[in-house]
């Protein structure tokens, strides 16, 4: 049975990360993130101080992303820009692998920048989601990748920026749940345009979507997704 509206919206998070977002749609994604209860807006850093405001007393978190969308940058910048996020108010951090040292084989080095900034998010009680890029990785890139997130410390472990060259599979998913202990969480993101998409990505392991089309998936009629 599918679920209820209200359920698939606290398992989203409402998504605008576009390079043109304006304040205007930022004001509306939170408006709508509000009403519909989702699970978090996700918002690009120099929105985070304007949305938590927008979304005061309302318990809808903010979630923003950290070294996006490439994840190239030294630990030092995702650190700071990490730092700076949760002081502005950010409850949630998304931040992408530096992937071009994981396929180098630096694997301790990818550890230990995920465990620097899941410290910091668990010190300031904050949720890390490490974002791995599945598009880019072989099977088995996925396997080690999602081990060293579990072994730093990550919340959850998230298929894809959306700015790859595809997004989540139910592939993947399925994967990544086999890989990761139970206390991991995942998170599906890149590509999710329907309701249907999105039960199936949910029915295949995935705790969280991340989607910038969640008020159509919520208003989609649920016997579509059946």
């Amino acid at each position: 049975m599918s679920p209820k509206s209200t359920d698939l919206a606290a398992r989203i998070d409402h998504t605008l990360l576009r390079p043109d977002a304006t304040q205007a749609q930022i004001v509306k994604l939170c408006a709508e993130a509000a009403a519909a209860r989702f699970a978090s807006v996700c918002v690009p850093p120099c929105y985070v101080r304007f949305a938590v405001e927008q979304l005061r007393d309302t318990g809808v978190p903010v979630c923003t992303v950290i070294g996006f969308p490439l994840g190239y940058q030294i630990t030092k910048v995702k650190f700071f820009e990490a730092h700076q996020a949760l002081h502005d108010g950010a409850t949630e951090l998304d931040m992408v692998i530096n992937v071009a040292a994981f396929k180098s084989g630096r694997l301790e080095e990818v550890e230990d920048e995920i465990g620097q900034l899941a410290e910091l998010c668990h010190f300031k009680q904050a949720l890390l989601k490490v974002i791995i890029e599945t598009a880019l990785l072989t099977d088995a890139e996925i396997v080690a990748a999602c081990r060293l997130c579990a072994a730093a410390g990550a919340d959850f472990v998230k298929t894809s920026t959306g700015f790859a060259s595809r997004g989540a599979s139910v592939a993947d998913i399925e994967l990544m749940r086999r890989t990761l202990p139970g206390n991991v969480r995942i998170k599906a993101a890149g590509g999710i345009r329907t309701r249907a998409a999105a039960l199936l990505l949910l029915a295949a392991g995935a705790d969280r979507i991340g989607s910038s089309n969640s008020v159509a998936l919520l208003e989609e009629n649920e016997n579509t997704a059946s």
